[in-house]
């Protein structure tokens, strides 16, 4: 590793902008690069020039450009942009901003600070493809719940009783509904209801009898039957878009859940109750297989956005929630925690406790998250599934102070 110089990267979706310093903070040089094919190349050769394994500043922990510089060999270290907002008043007072300085900056920092920092490590072939499936039905999901959202918006303006019909509206019988009878049906009736049920292989609960109940006693649209019209077309449109989408995040979902069967930490992570394989590939894809990379619980949990953030000074004191952390991971971590008072009464109580303590429910889930996470990163370093009995009794014979 060279030891004499520092890089600061300023990444963009375009063009890098490439700054290097020396041991003592001189500018050594600069140079952008685009984003693409070429341009990573050429990056990688000019780096060469300054030696192997560079120590390099960039202001984001994963992508494309850092996968390169993790590959080549060298150290990369992500700094988060508030650290970097935070520190350009040490550099300019003007306020001032520019891609090149900002490089510059990242370098400095890195030479002053940077065992502050922790370069990062390259995950396996695995967790990577994991990640890249978990991350791409997330997206997927996200689009789903915001068409989803303006079809209700769309039928509540003329037809609201179509998107009570079913429990959601995005589910594959709602949507061939939908399809099928995108506007007021005036000539539905219990019988056809009936047979496109059928037809459909409707597994629900409700007859046909129920469901034309929830249809009829919503409340009745009053656009006009020009209005109905384009309204019905708009339905057909959001629907023929859903279909594939919703198609598509199932596909993703059982691959997801065929592949985290397959990694031994996908095994640890679903060996805790109502982990289920979903939610526990999406903490693992998150959490990675490099144990390096979170030394301490504490490490952990400030990552995955389970502890709140402190401001004291002299008299005042203050305890806010901490929004800088890996959200990803957070929305993970919190959904397993809720499902797990379900199936564990050890989590039950922490959760009762904090409620009667006066917390609302997503604090309640941030403190039973936060320890679960005791429970999850001991047994991600030890390389060990999930045991209810080793657990308890580990509680029982710290509480008895053995």
């Amino acid at each position: 590793m060279s030891r004499d110089v520092f890089v600061g990267l300023d990444w963009a979706a375009y063009t890098h902008e490439v700054g290097v310093v020396d041991s003592g903070g001189k500018p050594l040089d600069h140079k952008g690069f685009a984003h693409n094919r070429e341009g990573l190349a050429e990056l990688l050769r000019w780096l060469a020039r300054f030696g192997k394994h560079l120590r390099i500043a960039i202001e984001r922990p994963s992508g494309l450009i850092v996968d390169a510089l993790v590959e080549a060999g060298h150290l990369v270290f992500p700094i988060h942009p508030n650290a970097v907002k935070a520190s350009r008043p040490r550099y300019r007072s003007h306020g001032g901003k520019s891609d090149v300085s900002d490089a510059y900056l990242l370098a400095d920092l890195l030479r002053t600070d940077g065992h502050r920092w922790q370069a990062l490590s390259p995950q396996s072939d695995s967790i990577r493809a994991l990640r890249a499936l978990v991350r791409s039905r997330d997206d997927l999901v996200h689009a789903r719940v915001a068409l989803g959202n303006q079809l209700t918006s769309a039928l509540e303006a003329f037809w609201p009783g179509a998107a009570t019909v079913f429990a959601d509206v995005t589910s594959p019988i709602a949507l061939a509904f939908l399809a099928r009878y995108p506007s007021p049906a005036t000539r539905l009736n219990e019988a056809r209801l009936q047979r496109f049920c059928r037809s459909q292989h409707y597994s629900g609960r409700r007859s046909a009898a129920e469901l034309l109940v929830r249809l009829r006693a919503a409340a009745e649209g009053l656009a006009s039957p020009v209005t109905v019209d384009a309204l019905a077309q708009v339905v057909s449109s959001m629907v023929a878009v859903l279909q594939p989408l919703v198609e598509q995040i199932g596909t993703l979902t059982r691959r997801i859940e065929h592949f985290v069967e397959s990694l031994p930490d996908g095994q640890i992570i679903m060996s805790f109750p109502r982990a289920g394989r979903v939610c526990a590939a999406q903490i693992l894809a998150e959490l990675g297989d490099v144990r390096e990379r979170f030394p301490s619980v504490e490490r952990l949990a400030s990552e995955a956005g389970a502890v709140p953030v402190t401001h004291a000074s002299g008299k005042s004191r203050s305890v806010v929630f901490r929004w800088a952390c890996n959200h990803r991971l957070r929305q993970a971590v919190m959904c397993f925690a809720d499902n797990s008072r379900h199936a564990s009464a050890w989590a039950h109580n922490i959760y009762a406790a904090a409620r009667a303590r006066g917390c609302d429910h997503p604090h309640a889930i941030r403190i039973l998250a936060r320890a679960w996470l005791r429970v999850i990163w001991r047994a991600w370093v030890d390389r060990q599934p999930y045991s209810a009995e080793l657990h308890l009794g580990a509680r029982n014979l710290a509480n008895q102070g053995g």
